[in-house]
């Protein structure tokens, strides 16, 4: 039987959208409970291995407590540095030790930064975060079970994964980063607060996926009449007049109007150039991160050959028809 990893982003669900919005406060106190519940489904499984991400919280150390299992909870030998690249060093290190999938508690930008290094390692994504396009809402004890029968050595390959796609971002041709969700061009000098809530600021949006029944940026090719497509088309949105008004749900419980000036979709792996005739700062799902200058030869790429992602109710409902629940005598 395979081991599990477990990533929870102790900084997901507290960014400043809390403060110029409504997002809901996602504490660490109810990410220890999700974990909690996770590791006692994985034990009824009989899954006697599970890796942990460090943090400063102490998550998997206080989800252990009060719980009579008989899973070995280890912690990755890592040296913290209280950023992003905790999650990205995690995953790196959890492929190294051969996890069945790696189950994570955030939003899209804690998923983004596993994506750069989970390489063919599955995700389980549960929604911890305030953008939460890439992971849904599921209960953590089943997402325990579904991960459990993933670890299991006659569990069928992968046919209830998905391989998502990527957005690429390029300079002369060299990656630069990658996003699963948005890329989201504005006219800003600095990062400042990294989340991206300001309409005024906005140029240019990439999206990997469209729907009007998200919330933030992706919601704008739904609302526009695009075909919602996960892995065969992107979406490219220009900001500005001569177009239309959409009323778009940009952040839990902000609505504003944006102005389009164009949309369009492109082609898997299709080389779409930014306009960099100013100084640019460049958010990854929901954050800045990169800064673009005057000139840069900046474009944008959809891959296919994003991560994998786990179906949990088909997981579930394989599991069930193998009889994986029944015991008989």
């Amino acid at each position: 039987m395979k081991p599990i990893g477990i990533i929870a982003n102790p900084a997901s669900g507290m960014d400043i959208r809390r403060l110029v919005a409504y997002g809901s406060v996602f504490d660490n106190a109810e990410k220890t409970n999700i974990v909690k519940r996770i590791l006692i489904a994985l034990d009824a499984l009989q899954v006697r291995d599970v890796f942990i991400m460090p943090d400063s919280f102490g998550i998997g150390r206080r989800a252990m407590e009060d719980i009579d299992v008989s899973v070995k909870a280890r912690f990755l030998d890592m040296e913290l540095q209280g950023t992003a690249d905790d999650s990205q060093t995690a995953a790196e290190i959890m492929v190294g030790l051969d996890v069945a999938c790696i189950i994570t508690l955030g939003g899209d930008g804690t998923n983004r930064v596993v994506a750069k290094t989970c390489g063919d390692t599955a995700l389980l994504p549960i929604s911890t975060g305030t953008n939460n396009v890439f992971p849904f809402m599921i209960e953590g004890t089943l997402a325990g079970l579904a991960a459990g029968f993933l670890a299991t050595k006659n569990y069928p390959g992968r046919q209830t994964l998905r391989q998502m796609p990527r957005l690429e971002i390029y300079r002369n041709d060299v990656l630069l980063d990658i996003a699963l969700i948005d890329i989201v061009v504005t006219d800003d000098a600095y990062v400042g607060a990294k989340a991206v809530w300001e309409v005024a600021s906005l140029k240019e949006i990439f999206l990997s996926r469209t729907s009007p029944s998200s919330i933030g940026f992706s919601c704008l090719g739904g609302i526009l009449g695009v075909t919602p497509s996960e892995d065969s088309k992107g979406t490219h949105i220009h900001i500005g007049a001569g177009g239309k008004e959409v009323l778009a749900p940009i952040a839990p419980g902000v609505i504003r109007r944006i102005p389009i000036a164009s949309c369009r979709q492109f082609n898997l792996r299709d080389a779409i150039p930014i306009n960099c005739d100013a100084d640019n700062m460049i958010a990854l799902d929901g954050e800045r991160e990169i800064n673009a200058y005057q000139g840069d030869k900046l474009t944008v790429r959809l891959n296919p050959e994003g991560p994998w992602v786990v179906d949990v109710a088909g997981v579930l409902s394989i599991a069930s028809i193998n009889k994986h629940f029944i015991t008989i005598g």
